[in-house]
């Protein structure tokens, strides 16, 4: 039967959790109960299962939710391992077995939609509905002109020096992303999350794998370039912020699935479920209930 927190908790209340799964140790937030189909939510960089708490009760009113730690992060295990996106996509679906999930719905943001998008193209007949939140596919299309942008240079910056200039300074460095990312700097990542996030990343181990998902992105697009030979039959909703991946996204989707739904966030930046959390929200609890 599916692990879930008991029938006597309310549907919203969330529940912290460790399962060892692969030989590592999975972080994870669970909420909801029921028989319908569980939704899993994968978080991106610079972030944790803690970004997906203000929808977790909203989603979980009709089933059981759950908000994983990727390997790396958080709560998770670790290990000196690649961060290759078909791996850690493995890690999620070995969760969802043991939790006694046969089929799932799945959203991805930044390097967890790319995760969602791999847990989707090695389980295509285990996926019920996907949605893939503002950033890129590795290996899709024309997808180096978003890689190798100039003053994207965090995708390249890994390695000893990098992980010594960092240590202690992970706020610092962090901020890049959530102010330089973000359409109003103002309206991106709380003050309570970025003190969260940058003791999470701060944790021993925790930076070098973080700069192992940058790290894997070579590895990513071989993969996904195989995979988006054979195109994702199930419901996909793409949401872009305004202010960042727009379009490109979209694009990408239809080039790996057949049924998109694609929606631009007005004004929003990366951090749409921060920046923009009701429409974000809004759309995300439609499509997925």
């Amino acid at each position: 039967m599916p692990s879930t927190p008991s029938a006597s908790a309310r549907p919203g209340t969330i529940v912290e959790r460790d399962a060892t799964v692969n030989g590592v140790k999975l972080h994870y937030l669970t909420a909801g109960s029921g028989d319908a189909t569980p939704i899993v939510l994968l978080h991106g960089y610079a972030q944790t299962s803690r970004m997906w708490r203000p929808l977790m009760p909203r989603l979980a009113t009709d089933g059981p939710v759950i908000a994983v730690d990727l390997r790396g992060a958080g709560g998770s295990g670790k290990p000196d391992r690649p961060g290759e996106k078909k791996l850690l996509a493995q890690d999620i679906h070995a969760l969802t077995q043991q939790l006694g999930y046969r089929k799932v719905k799945i959203v991805g943001h930044d390097i967890g939609l790319m995760v969602a998008y791999a847990y989707a193209a090695q389980y295509p007949d285990e996926v019920e509905k996907i949605a893939l939140l503002d950033a890129f596919l590795p290996g899709v299309g024309d997808w180096t002109k978003v890689w190798l942008l100039r003053d994207l240079w965090h995708f390249h910056f890994y390695g000893e020096v990098p992980e010594k200039l960092v240590a202690g300074r992970e706020r610092i460095y962090f901020e890049h992303f959530w102010n330089d990312f973000a359409a109003d700097k103002t309206k991106s990542i709380p003050e309570a999350d970025r003190k969260f996030y940058a003791a999470a990343y701060g944790q021993p181990g925790g930076m070098h794998a973080g700069f192992g998902y940058f790290k894997a992105f070579e590895q990513d697009a071989k993969d996904f370039e195989a995979m988006s030979k054979t195109k994702l039959k199930m419901p996909m909703l793409v949401l872009t912020g305004e202010k960042a991946s727009g379009e490109f996204l979209i694009a990408q989707g239809r080039l790996v699935a057949e049924s998109v739904d694609g929606r631009i966030v007005k004004g929003a930046g990366h951090w749409i479920m921060e920046e923009s959390p009701d429409d974000t929200m809004g759309a995300l609890v439609e499509f997925l209930k």
